[in-house]
């Protein structure tokens, strides 16, 4: 899975000449935090909820209303925002992303192709993929196997099992731990009972079972 299968395509953008008060009027029009800056067809920097607030005159300062209104008329995006914007391939892996937005402490990647702005990924997004990876809007019953005995062919072997039984899979997660593994499968019937039962009987161990959110 690609960055480009979950970013945003249909990206709102500012100039960086314009005022920071239509900047804030934007965000709050599409209900969102962030907007990339773009010049000419080129991201030159990102503005954000936070970089607005910290650009707000404080509520010690000594400037009248007047002043203040004055001074933030006269701030534009370009005075405020965020040069150095880190950024992501649309076809980097989802996990680059993750990667990157974990390592550079951000929560969003402004998604360039060569120079091009093409979407924007944030960590809304990451939330949803991984709701959409886990399956968890599908419906259907999570089933955790834990596997002390990990060895090529398990996860065959646990899928034929299933299929015999004609209990359809909608996704797998393998998570490898240092003494066990735990298989996490997603299984389209809502039969919990029948599911242990199938998998109980063919010696496997179960650690829980439960039904899933259906939307």
């Amino acid at each position: 899975m690609s960055v480009s299968d979950f970013m945003t395509k249909s990206v709102v953008t500012v100039q960086s000449n314009t005022p920071i008060f239509d900047a804030v009027d934007l965000m709050k029009q599409h209900d969102i935090h962030r907007l990339p800056v773009v010049d000419q067809d080129k991201l030159v920097g990102l503005i954000t909820e936070g970089t607005i607030a910290e650009a707000m005159p404080s509520k010690a300062t000594s400037l009248s209303v007047y002043e203040m209104n004055y001074l933030l008329n006269k701030t534009i995006v370009a005075d405020i925002m965020l040069k150095k914007v880190t950024t992501v391939a649309p076809d980097a892996l989802l996990e680059d992303a993750i990667s990157l937005m974990r390592g550079e402490n951000v929560g969003v990647l402004p998604v360039l192709e060569d120079t091009r702005l093409v979407g924007i990924i944030t960590n809304n997004d990451i939330f949803d993929a991984f709701l959409k990876i886990t399956g968890y809007h599908d419906g259907g019953t999570r089933v955790s196997i834990e596997i002390t005995d990990d060895h090529v062919g398990v996860l065959a072997d646990v899928t034929k099992l299933l299929a015999a039984h004609q209990m359809s899979i909608l996704t797998v997660v393998v998570n490898r731990m240092a003494l066990k593994t735990i298989v996490e499968i997603q299984v389209e019937s809502r039969q919990v009972d029948e599911i242990k039962r199938v998998l109980n009987d063919a010696g496997y161990t179960i650690t829980s079972a439960v039904l899933t959110n259906q939307a």
